[in-house]
């Protein structure tokens, strides 16, 4: 996560709150801009429900990226948005993975055996209750029969890279995360793949906020939209809208 303290002499740049999933294409997308002879921006990640909720209690911020559209509604709601520039811009896949080292695939369809596959070990994954990669992988072992035989098995994480990191570290044989994420971690791989219909579609909606005052916030966020910003985040593995 990158730290932000407000009236720290590097910050700069505008404030973008972000879903933890963006890390390396975020990144990679700043870079570009500073490239461009602008002030790099400060990028804070962690899970959606995290940097709603700060945005809810007042903090700061320009920019707000998040991994689902509930929270961005709610933001919304309580007309934090700037009018008229809410986008839909990144699309992602869910994936079931495990330790690179553990051989073997899993079909995900109905009623896979995913209980048994985890022998006495936990799934992991992020909040199944407030986080978009959680309450996304809840809703597809929902509708694919599984979610009894695994809902007291979970192993939740504050966000999506959190989940991924257990998996990592072998303290779990399987989580489920984004595509994304599995292609920035070499040591996981893909177990399987969730059907799209399983669950809500995967949408990053991106708004600047109503109390945004910083002059390059709405040039970043054109530029992220832009062609040769998509083409950064489509190099990540993300669909763009």
């Amino acid at each position: 996560m990158s730290a932000f303290a407000p009236g720290s002499a590097r910050a700069k740049g505008p404030l973008i709150l972000a879903a933890a999933s963006l890390q390396e294409s975020l990144g990679a997308a700043a870079d570009a801009w500073t490239a461009m002879g602008h002030d790099r921006p400060i990028l804070s990640f962690a899970g959606s429900s995290a940097l709603a909720r700060q945005i809810l209690a007042g903090a700061p911020a320009d920019l707000y990226l998040s991994a689902d559209q509930d929270w961005m509604n709610a933001i919304a709601a309580k007309g934090l948005l700037r009018r008229g520039i809410r986008t839909n811009f990144l699309t992602n896949r869910l994936v079931l993975v495990a330790p690179a080292a553990k051989g073997g695939g899993m079909n995900i369809r109905r009623g896979f055996p995913l209980a048994r596959a985890l022998g006495k070990g936990r799934l992991a994954m992020a909040d199944p209750d407030s986080v978009p990669a959680g309450k996304y992988g809840k809703a597809a072992l929902m509708a694919l029969g599984v979610w009894p035989s695994v809902s007291g098995r979970i192993a939740a994480a504050e966000n999506v890279r959190a989940a991924l990191a257990m998996v990592e570290r072998r303290q779990v044989p399987y989580g489920i995360v984004y595509a994304t994420d599995a292609r920035a971690a070499p040591a996981v791989r893909i177990a399987g793949v969730f059907p799209a219909g399983s669950h809500p579609p995967i949408t990053y909606p991106l708004a600047m906020l109503a109390r945004s005052t910083h002059p390059d916030a709405d040039g970043f966020r054109r530029f992220l939209l832009s062609g040769r910003g998509k083409a950064i985040f489509r190099r990540y593995g993300f669909g763009v809208k």
